[in-house]
């Protein structure tokens, strides 16, 4: 078979060399669209590919990505970014997997690694994700009698690792594209809402937080929305109150919280407004919650990590240094 590597790129002339010598080796072409570069990404790229094209910005990445795809001639598409590489192990994998993939597979899924580094929204260190596609797919009628057309792709889950090394977080970048949907009134999907709450929750400042309060205002306040959802809503709710210090939406939101079956995320808010006050006791409680309690649907961290750190804080500052020191051995083991 032969693979057509399709990257969108700009401005990543520190990592995308790396990338691209780590690709050479299973790619059959190299296809490189440049949305708007003004540094040196695309002498960079004229060195191992020829076919390079620009693409007009149009304030969507699946635009680009579905030009990026148009040009492949390959028998299967590898969409590839700029601060991806293969090692050699992974680089041999993936040669193996050339040579003997099954014609039917449409979808080959691959590790994708070193999430938890860079303050990313990823909550897994490795995780598996659609890398590979097949270009062009032959559509086949099911069942003896009602037949329908098979719509479920063939997917194979392999064992290659992609080493991801991000040079700076994305989250402003995208952040800002949320705001803009919120304002044009977009639909903004499950799987979108989720990936904002996480870069929201994670990464947002305070006027991130202004911009979002009205829209999970209204997420809080809508009927038939399921448990998990409520409680990321109401965690936005009250952490943008709190960060905005209005008292009202603090009590308001804080109330709802402790009356739903709460999550580390609200708990470790909740911590933080009584430590912010010096007031250790009630803090100590609800960041327990959050360790002990609760689990986190938000940030990885809230489930373990920073509430271990935070009661070892606490307990420091009321003088009880071996429960201080309990908590903070519990962060090693």
């Amino acid at each position: 078979m032969t693979i057509s590597v399709c990257m969108i790129v700009k401005n990543e002339e520190n990592c995308l060399e790396r990338c691209l010598k780590s690709l050479l080796p299973i790619a059959d072409e190299l296809i490189v669209v440049d949305t708007g570069s003004t540094d040196s990404t695309k002498e960079i790229a004229a060195k191992y590919t020829d076919k390079i094209s620009d693409f007009a910005w149009t304030g969507s990445f699946a635009d680009a990505r579905n030009y990026s795809f148009s040009l492949a001639k390959g028998d299967y598409i590898y969409c590839a970014d700029a601060d991806e590489e293969l090692d050699e192990e992974n680089i041999e994998k993936f040669l193996i997997l050339k040579k003997s993939l099954l014609e039917e597979i449409e979808i080959v899924q691959m590790y994708y690694c070193n999430q938890l580094e860079n303050n990313t929204i990823y909550n897994f260190d490795r995780e598996l994700r659609p890398k590979l596609y097949k270009r062009l797919r032959t559509f086949n009628w099911l069942e003896p009698i009602h037949e329908q057309v098979n719509l479920n792709p063939v997917i194979f889950d392999s064992d290659i690792e992609i080493i991801h090394r991000p040079a700076s977080v994305h989250a402003g970048r995208d952040l800002a594209r949320f705001e803009k949907m919120i304002e044009d009134g977009e639909v903004i999907s499950d799987r979108l809402l989720d990936i904002y709450v996480k870069e929201l929750y994670i990464a947002g400042d305070k006027d991130n937080f202004a911009k979002a309060l009205p829209y999970f205002e209204g997420l809080c306040d809508r009927e038939n929305i399921d448990e998990d959802s409520l409680l990321c809503a109401l965690t936005i709710a009250l952490k943008a109150s709190m960060q905005l210090e209005d008292i009202n939406r603090q009590f308001k939101y804080a109330l709802r919280a402790a009356a739903s079956k709460g999550s580390s995320e609200l708990c470790c808010e909740l911590g933080n407004w009584f430590f912010e006050r010096e007031m250790y006791e009630e803090a100590a409680l609800w960041y327990y919650n959050a360790a002990f309690e609760t689990e986190a649907l938000i940030n990885i961290k809230c489930d373990k990590e920073i509430p271990l750190i935070r009661l070892s804080e606490c307990y420091e500052k009321l003088a009880d240094y071996e429960l201080a020191r309990q908590y903070k051995d519990m962060l090693e083991i």
